[in-house]
């Protein structure tokens, strides 16, 4: 991509601006990281040492008064300052990143996008595990027919944290939009809709198991597919035996895969994409799925399946693509507004322990 890079404006330097979005911006031709917003001094010190050149504000509202020096905005900020911020941006005439979920609510995200659509304004949410090693191996043996009809997905993203850590996410306020449900719940969730497609129905389990939690820790979810396609979906930070991360059963037959894509383990440890010759996001042979049937993986069944390396870098290269009007938006607010049906649909479940219908 040729011409001036596009200058982004990143609001947040907690785990997700700081360890996602900013390294993955820097690395992305096309786009230069200008600002960082964050007011804590311990945060703004840290931006400045990463990425000297970049300018740092305290507040959001000086990036509306620069409005005409910037390109883009990524909203990488707690979870109840998502929707306030993307509409602030919007309405300042600037395209939006947002990170997942994009909002508490499906009617917020729909808003979200017709205020985008009224402005001619690009606004995408940051579903980066659409481009986790597993998924998108997974994604080819599927088109490829390897599996045969897909009858279920069993979807797993299991944690060990029997300590509370602390901090919004934990709360049990519901403005803030914590809990694994919005958490981990919004990337399992829309993994299944890209696989299998809309939902006629979801059954939810959520509970809070840490003795001082305040909101779930530990969630199942279970959609049945217009395709026929069941998904179960676990969220859990309670897990102390951790399970497959996919395990998908066919006609012909099944694919089972354990550990998470290492990208994220990569980014936290100040590994950056480009930056030395070892491939971004593969991983060891000893660590790929399995495809067979008849037997378990774990006494010999099956066939290893190289696993696809993670690609979360092309998540932000087609952005730069679609602002320069080359390709289409990766993930559309409309598409978040569809999971969050599924999520305010598996919360009503929950609650009421009830199916619900969609």
């Amino acid at each position: 991509m040729t011409g001036t890079p596009l200058r982004v404006g990143l609001v947040g330097y907690g785990l997700a601006g700081s360890v996602f979005h900013a390294p993955l911006i820097a690395a992305t031709q096309g786009l230069t990281l200008d600002t960082v917003v964050t007011s804590n001094p311990e945060r703004q010190a840290q931006a400045r040492a990463e990425y000297p050149d970049v300018q740092v504000a305290a507040s959001a509202d000086e990036l509306w008064a620069r409005a005409d020096e910037l390109d883009l905005i990524v909203v990488a900020s707690p979870n109840k300052t998502h929707v306030p911020l993307a509409t602030a941006a919007l309405e300042a005439g600037l395209p939006v990143v947002v990170d997942k979920p994009v909002a508490g609510t499906a009617a917020q995200a729909r808003a979200l996008a017709e205020l985008a659509e009224e402005r001619g304004l690009l606004l995408s949410v940051f579903q980066n595990r659409r481009w986790d090693n597993d998924f998108l191996t997974l994604r080819r043996l599927i088109a490829d027919g390897e599996l045969g009809e897909v009858y279920r997905f069993e979807s797993r993203f299991e944690r060990w944290r029997p300590q509370l850590k602390g901090g919004w996410r934990e709360s049990g306020d519901p403005a803030e939009i914590g809990g694994l449900l919005y958490d981990l719940g919004s990337h399992v969730v829309d993994q299944a809709l890209v696989l299998f497609g809309p939902v006629t129905s979801v059954y939810a389990e959520a509970d809070v198991r840490r003795e001082g939690a305040r909101t779930d820790d530990d969630t199942f979810i279970a959609l049945t597919h217009e395709s026929g396609v069941r998904s179960h979906l676990y969220v859990s930070a309670t897990t102390a035996q951790l399970g497959p991360r996919f395990r998908v059963l066919g006609s012909k037959a099944g694919y089972v895969k354990h550990g998470l894509d290492p990208q994220e383990a990569a980014l936290r440890d100040g590994s950056r994409p480009g930056a030395s010759g070892a491939e971004w996001g593969a991983e060891p042979e000893e660590l790929w799925g399995r495809l067979g049937a008849g037997e378990s993986p774990l006494t010999g069944g099956g066939s290893p399946v190289p696993t696809l390396p993670g690609d979360y870098p092309a998540y932000y290269a087609a952005v730069a693509r679609a602002l320069h009007a080359h390709g289409p938006n990766p993930v559309t607010a409309q598409e978040a507004a569809a999971a969050l049906d599924v999520l305010e649909a598996a919360r009503r479940s929950a609650a009421e322990k009830v199916t619900v219908t969609l």
